[in-house]
């Protein structure tokens, strides 16, 4: 790669990929089953699924290794499968990944709680990570995201854990917000003025936030953001809020609606926009049109 992420976003807006879980429920997958898994099982389908978000336009995607550590893998039963799960993760999304473009391996939170909250240490939740980000690694990954994390501590020794097996690794790290009569924080009571100041501290080459809002919500949150700093940033919305229709939750904003919202976030200027749960490849390709008229001044 000639270029890496980080030299590209200082004069460019990126594109990632939306939803895996959405186009995996789309794709079959059934409830409760473990989406890693399917790296094994299924590694057709999400080759596909990576090839229809690049062909949409995104500049990179992200592994199906959301859930990949230890500590969760071993909830469903398939601890001894870490290396093995996020190994082909990563392959597969590198086989499809055209030239100039990136593989980003996706890394979520654990479920367990650190000390003093639960019984975890911040040692024993980076080995954990360390051991993802390895296996991540070897399949051939460009950066990692830590996403979807709403603890500081967690997001911080995952941080860690990749900055340790790669100094110059980029790491983007995202946090998840909601929004209360307080104003936006974590689940964990994280603000983001806390997220500002502590994840760049952490070694975080990006930060941001993803899921759990809507394109309305999260431009309130990324201009909460670029209000305290410049540091790059990356916003990945929910396409709306979900419905529940017996079976799975529904999304309702459409690739238009979503590439109108993103007009409006551009001028925040994010460095990376893509999508989270219920954005599909017909989203990312709304925005891809909108992205290459702003970066050409229409």
């Amino acid at each position: 790669m000639n270029n890496t992420i980080l030299e590209l976003i200082k004069n460019s807006v990126l594109l990632s990929d939306g939803a895996m879980g959405t186009m995996l429920q789309q794709n079959g997958l059934p409830s409760g089953h473990c989406p890693e898994e399917w790296n094994v099982s299924h590694s057709d389908i999400i080759s596909k699924i990576h090839r229809a978000y690049y062909n949409a336009g995104a500049d990179l995607v992200e592994t199906n290794t959301f859930g990949g550590n230890r500590y969760r893998l071993d909830f469903q039963g398939f601890s001894d499968m870490v290396y093995e799960f996020n190994y082909q993760g990563a392959r597969i999304a590198r086989e499809t990944c055209p030239k100039q473009k990136f593989v980003a391996g996706s890394v979520g939170p654990t479920g367990e709680f650190l000390e003093p909250v639960g019984n975890r240490t911040f040692e024993e939740m980076t080995d954990v990570f360390k051991e993802q980000i390895e296996a991540l690694l070897s399949g051939g990954i460009d950066l990692v995201i830590v996403e979807t994390m709403s603890d500081l501590q967690e997001a911080r020794a995952a941080i860690s854990a990749a900055k340790s097996l790669k100094k110059d690794l980029p790491v983007i790290s995202t946090m998840t917000f909601e929004k209360t009569t307080n104003g936006f924080h974590t689940m964990m009571g994280v603000t983001v003025k806390q997220m500002i100041t502590e994840l760049p501290a952490a070694g975080a080459d990006l930060i941001g936030a993803n899921c759990g809002l809507g394109m309305e919500e999260m431009h309130d949150v990324v201009a909460e953001i670029r209000a305290e700093t410049k540091f790059p940033l990356l916003s990945q919305a929910n396409a709306g809020t979900p419905v529940w229709d017996g079976s799975k939750n529904v999304y309702s904003e459409t690739p238009a609606q979503r590439a109108a919202a993103v007009k409006k976030l551009l001028t925040l200027q994010p460095q990376i926009i893509g999508g989270c749960c219920g954005t599909t490849p017909e989203h990312i390709a709304a925005v891809r049109e909108i992205i290459d008229n702003y970066m050409r001044g229409n």
